[in-house]
């Protein structure tokens, strides 16, 4: 039976493979996902609109920050608005990461997504934020994460404010009085 096993393989230029002693493949580590704690942040600084609106970058939005397919008059129900936000999560949280390289508790996994979530995945991966993290700076993000307090070219407080609260959050700090 070996022997017929080895020319098969031979005949497909398979590798042999010592099926008897062979490592089966690692599972892969399971994505992260947003805590009570991070979806809490991204709810207070959000806010749940059940008509679209445009915010301050310009864009037709609805729910809690949902902007896909977004258009002028839309509606939707808060059940609606939980299922947009579930939904828009599972994209930041894949984008965060696929792009940190370096090991991330939750508060920092939450605070990551949540920063990610206001400003898409394209800011984070262009970010000096990201370069800083996966140089392993972990005391340099959250002053990064302060950086992006502007949309249309303007500082607003409600971006100072939602930047301090991402901060605190990847310090592991309660941040609900910001």
């Amino acid at each position: 039976m070996w022997t017929a096993y080895r020319r098969l393989n031979k005949l497909l230029c398979v590798p042999q493979i010592n099926i008897l002693t062979a490592t089966p493949p690692q599972k892969k580590e399971t994505q992260m996902k947003t805590s009570e704690e991070g979806i809490a942040l991204i709810k207070k600084f959000e806010g749940c609109e059940l008509s679209s609106y445009v915010c301050s970058g310009g864009v037709h939005t609805i729910g809690y920050g949902h902007t896909k397919d977004v258009k002028e008059g839309d509606t939707c129900s808060s059940e609606e608005a939980e299922y947009y936000l579930k939904d828009d999560l599972e994209s930041f949280e894949g984008a965060v990461s696929r792009l940190v390289e370096v090991k991330l508790n939750q508060n920092q996994f939450d605070a990551l997504v949540a920063w990610t979530f206001n400003l898409g995945w394209g800011a984070l991966s262009s970010s000096t934020l990201l370069k800083v993290l996966n140089d392993g700076n972990y005391q340099g993000v959250p002053e990064q994460i302060k950086r992006w307090n502007m949309a249309g070219g303007k500082v607003l407080d409600g971006l100072i404010r939602r930047r301090e609260a991402e901060a605190l959050l990847f310090e592991g700090k309660p941040w609900e009085d910001v």
